[in-house]
């Protein structure tokens, strides 16, 4: 059961991301401020719904909250900034777009830099436990796989629409034959030459 709030007497903004551990393709961060009463029986860590689920849950988080926002970081710059740094200023961006202003964000995880002066509160594991950065983890998740179906139709070989830019076996084999393109994280080292795959 998640709980509906940390602080019942502060604005919150859950706080997540999506695609770190990706080869290629954006990470994407969503910011959400759910009302306090906010309550959908299938709201959960994104990584425990079905697709289906996720995309349900979608449309209901965006109308349903005070407010949200979404912000991608491409892979040329995760590979510049390294890609905590580039969770990081997603997540951060991702608060900028917020209308109503937090009093206290909520962030999944262990990581993060102050923005502005909000406190932030890490949780490891929030998205299983708290319902605003249940429903962030769902926006930034289907943003994201939105974003790699749509890089799926120029390059098809790699399957983003099945892996969405993840090390799958049929992605790693993809690799193997044709080699990277310009989506492809480089600072990841994925090249069978530069790691055992």
């Amino acid at each position: 059961m998640l709980q509906a709030y940390y602080d019942k007497n502060k604005i919150e903004a859950g706080v997540d991301e999506a695609g770190r551990g990706c080869y290629a393709g954006p990470v994407f961060a969503a910011a959400v401020i759910l009302p306090k009463d906010f309550h959908h029986p299938l709201l959960n860590d994104s990584k425990k719904l079905s697709e289906k689920h996720r995309d349900e849950l979608r449309p209901i988080i965006e109308k349903e909250s005070i407010s949200f926002g979404v912000y991608k970081i491409d892979n040329q710059e995760i590979d510049i900034i390294n890609i905590l740094q580039a969770s990081i200023k997603a997540m951060h961006l991702s608060i900028e777009q917020l209308t109503t202003p937090p009093q206290l964000l909520l962030i999944d995880g262990n990581r993060f830099k102050q923005y502005k002066n909000i406190p932030h509160q890490c949780i490891i594991k929030g998205d299983g436990k708290i319902a605003s950065i249940a429903a962030a983890s769902i926006l930034a998740k289907t943003y994201r796989d939105e974003y790699m179906l749509e890089l799926h139709k120029k390059y098809p070989l790699y399957s983003w629409d099945k892996n969405k830019g993840y090390g799958t076996a049929t992605h790693r084999n993809a690799i193997q034959k044709i080699g990277l393109c310009e989506y492809h994280r480089k600072s990841f080292k994925i090249l069978p030459s530069e790691s055992a795959l």
